[in-house]
């Protein structure tokens, strides 16, 4: 197989350069030396800059290529001899997607013969108008930061090439972002091994949107799932945990669900995952509510309790709890009352014996929350909101740009203990480092 691919490569003249082959790249510029004079005339006399001259030899290039495409169709030029069914039929200006901007060039023009004759689509023409990527490279400047009035703005001004209108950037955003939302609610579940599952809100423009978090058993996080709706919503909670238990995560397995005390969140994850899912109900919405309920003076004090009955066993730190709910009954009855409700699942870390490094980043639902500045990072740029479909694709991009620098976990050396109390069976390597 080797020596008739060798064979054909050498029939018809080609040769495969890998970039990194220097000798061979040396090669091909000195054999095109004669072609790159007029080129550095020009750059020697300062008539034009680098990155022009590129876009110069990728036109030449891109030319070239697209003469061999219809070559492959029409058969090689000859001159006063009769065409076959697809016949050269002149040129014309076109223009092909580079990563942000597109390039113009002189393009081969095809017709099939006959009096009824149409144009033929030349295929490295096609492919290279309608490149996907450059839809991904919009999508991805516009997350950063740069407005889509601005965007041909902050594009260097390279000969040959023309920028993309605001109505085209929009028009790019739209669909590559529509395409990153459901490439995110479409991904397989089935290998992913979590261990805990973080569920928590963000409103954009009035928006609710739900956003699902997992870690799996190497410490990993990664986005799960996005659905327009609050954590109060039982029917949009729902759809979000079913969809991924549809998308192949086993629901017959323990986890832990760290999550900020919703109602309708907590019933939906009960009914989905039954008496697999271990709840951690968020301390730190968990110690807002409470000191929110508190007079200024007495916040301090309240605080320090929590924060101490926290690092306890289950038992003697709801005690704790208790105590102190009941010192607070008689004059903040509603602080008292936040206290005690859910409390057992503000302790769900301690039954299940986790080690400090470990609660430090399971008892809250931060690591889920702080991708959420990204989110709202990318989302204030947006001026005019136009309905709930814009700003689900909106938060979407910014999560996907957050989960870019997504890292492991706090605690991840010991993760196999949380495994264990899922009764899971630790990962190999945390085997042999306990």
């Amino acid at each position: 197989m080797k020596d008739r691919n060798a064979g054909r490569k050498a029939k018809d003249g080609l040769r495969v350069v890998h970039r990194n082959d220097r000798a061979a790249v040396r090669h091909l510029a000195q054999g095109s030396g004669q072609a790159l004079l007029p080129m550095l005339e020009l750059l020697e006399n300062a008539q034009a800059s680098v990155d022009e001259l590129m876009n110069e030899a990728a036109r030449a290039v891109v030319e070239e290529l697209l003469l061999a495409s219809a070559s492959k169709i029409a058969g090689a030029k000859h001159r006063g001899k009769a065409g076959g069914p697809v016949q050269w039929h002149g040129a014309q200006d076109g223009f092909i997607q580079l990563a942000e901007r597109k390039l113009r060039l002189t393009r081969p023009r095809l017709r099939s013969s006959g009096r009824a004759g149409k144009e033929v689509h030349v295929p490295a023409y096609d492919k290279l108008r309608d490149d996907a990527r450059m839809g991904a490279r919009v999508r991805d400047i516009v997350v950063k930061g740069v407005s889509m009035r601005k965007y041909e703005a902050v594009l260097p001004e390279v000969a040959g090439t023309v920028g993309v209108s605001k109505s085209a950037v929009s028009r790019r955003f739209i669909e590559a972002s529509a395409a990153q939302l459901a490439a995110l609610n479409e991904r397989a579940l089935a290998d992913a091994a979590l261990l805990a599952i973080y569920i928590d809100g963000i409103i954009v423009d009035g928006t609710h949107v739900l956003a699902a978090l997992g870690v799996d058993e190497h410490g990993r996080k990664a986005m799960l799932g996005l659905s327009a709706g609050s954590s109060e919503n039982a029917q949009v909670v729902k759809a979000l945990l079913t969809g991924l238990r549809e998308r192949g995560l086993a629901v017959d397995r323990d986890y832990l669900f760290v999550i900020d005390g919703g109602k309708a969140l907590r019933s939906a994850i009960e009914e989905v995952f039954g008496n697999h899912a271990k709840v951690q109900r968020c301390r730190t919405h968990k110690l807002r509510n409470v000191l929110e309920a508190l007079p200024t003076q007495m916040r301090a004090q309240t605080k320090s309790v929590m924060n101490a009955a926290y690092k306890l066993d289950a038992k003697r730190g709801m005690d704790k709890i208790r105590q102190q709910a009941k010192w607070l009954q008689a004059e903040h009855a509603d602080a008292a009352a936040s206290m005690l409700e859910g409390l057992e699942e503000v302790f769900t870390v301690n039954t299940l014996g986790l080690p400090p490094s470990l609660m430090r980043c399971l008892c809250t639902t931060n690591i889920i929350e702080n991708p959420n500045g990204i989110v709202r990072t990318t989302t204030n740029r947006v001026k005019r909101w136009r309905d709930q479909a814009m700003a689900l694709r909106w938060v979407a991009a910014g999560f996907l740009e957050a989960e870019k620098s997504f890292r492991r976990i706090i605690g991840v050396k010991d993760l196999w203990v949380l495994a264990v109390a899922l009764a899971r069976d630790p990962p190999r390597s945390a085997r042999r480092a306990a």
